[in-house]
């Protein structure tokens, strides 16, 4: 699934801060009136959602490793370390995409007041000018010289 349709725990403030629901925001984004800030916004969230849906795994895989009906002869410490460790790496991840997206989100200008990108039209120039602005040539412009004897 897409990670568009899946909740991140900074989704009310990215809500907040655009006045839109993230799926408006989405589709937003790869229209002509998508601003560097809210690109930025959805790329930085779309990683934030995937690193705590990793912890959210791990978390579990845990959970159910530890379930009080689970029989003890399956635990291994191997496997415990290996999760912690794993949980670790997904912590510091998430935290850190949440520490920038929430920088990202305090900093930006309000959403009224960011600039639209603005479609700019490149003027043709023609390589010659038009016969009637060109200017005259001289009289003697092209007139072989004549010998003197």
């Amino acid at each position: 699934m897409s990670v568009r349709f899946k909740s991140s725990t900074l989704d009310d403030q990215i809500e907040g801060s655009f006045a839109a629901p993230v799926a408006e925001l989405y589709a937003t984004a790869f229209g002509p009136s998508a601003t560097p800030a809210l690109t930025r916004v959805l790329e930085l969230r779309s990683f934030l959602v995937l690193a705590e849906e990793q912890v959210a795994r791990v978390r579990d895989r845990v959970h159910e490793a530890m379930a009080p009906g689970r029989d003890m002869n399956e635990l291994s410490a191997d496997d415990l370390r290996m999760d912690s460790q794993w949980l670790e790496a997904s912590l510091d991840a998430r935290d850190g995409y949440r520490a920038a997206l929430g920088e990202l989100l305090r900093t930006m200008p309000p959403p009224d007041q960011q600039p639209r990108p603005v479609r700019l039209t490149q003027a043709t120039v023609a390589t010659t000018p038009p016969p009637s602005v060109a200017a005259p040539a001289p009289q003697r412009a092209g007139a072989a010289r004549s010998r003197r004897p």
